[in-house]
């Protein structure tokens, strides 16, 4: 399975070892660690015992960024909504989508460190976001219990996830995250240019644009057209101011004679 368990900052090694254990249980072979705390492959199959297969294939990098890459779908996760609106689904409702998105290419799943979570810059890297319903009062998890219970609407979802629909042939895929990160930041670039954000706050502005193409499976040409509409905005309002100049001193002399 094409899916991805990533432990954004780890703080405990038990539970770095809950979580290979749920994640053995339940099918899942791929783990990347973001900065863990500690990470000690020998105490952790000791304590998940059987899990070598896990443990010695995971990747350690310094941030999320590298850990999501090369992924082109990543889901996030947290206790509760927050204040700004994001693509928030429960992991039933996402179970069969996850999987779908896995055929495609790489999919990864992102859980918080224990004592906070995922910050809000870290879900903007998240196209939908899984809240585990819980009673009324306890809607924080076990870092483990968490990876258990999502994998485990995986597990549950795979018998009954459809074969893929046909792409076209000029298809290049979904784009990945790096790919997206450069979409945003052009356009960013470009709507700056043209001081869209003059009366807005631009993390605002772009964390509804990420909302709405996480909404979406944005190819990786459709992602290269929107950055390029990002970079053309830019540009053309650069070439315009260094233009200003030139015209306006052609036309001091014409006013001089």
């Amino acid at each position: 399975m094409n899916v991805t368990i990533v432990l954004h900052e780890p703080q405990d090694l038990v539970n770095i070892a809950g979580v290979v254990r749920a994640m053995s249980n339940m099918g899942l072979a791929h783990l990347t660690l973001v900065d863990p705390a500690e990470f000690d492959p020998w105490r952790i199959t000791g304590i998940a015992h059987r899990t070598e297969h896990i443990v010695e294939g995971a990747r350690v990098v310094a941030t999320l960024d590298e850990a999501l890459a090369d992924a082109t779908y990543v889901v996030g996760t947290t206790a509760r909504p927050r204040t700004a609106q994001r693509n928030y689904r429960r992991p039933r409702e996402l179970a069969g989508r996850i999987l779908a998105r896995a055929r495609e290419g790489r999919t990864a799943i992102v859980f918080g460190r224990e004592d906070r979570g995922l910050s809000n810059e870290s879900l903007d890297r998240c196209h939908e976001v899984i809240v585990v319903p819980t009673s009324t009062g306890h809607s924080s998890l076990n870092l483990a219990q968490a990876v258990l219970l999502v994998a485990y609407e995986l597990l549950l979802a795979g018998a009954e996830t459809p074969d893929p629909l046909p792409t076209g042939k000029r298809s290049l895929g979904p784009a990945g995250a790096a790919e997206l990160e450069e979409m945003y930041s052009a356009l960013e670039s470009g709507l700056t240019s043209v001081e869209f954000f003059k009366a807005r706050k631009p993390e605002s502005v772009m964390r509804v644009l990420r909302t709405v193409f996480g909404r979406t499976t944005l190819d990786a040409h459709e992602a290269r057209l929107l950055r390029s509409i990002g970079y053309e905005m830019r540009n053309r309002v650069e070439r315009a101011m260094e233009s200003a100049p030139e015209e306006a001193q052609s036309g001091e002399g014409g006013r001089g004679d």
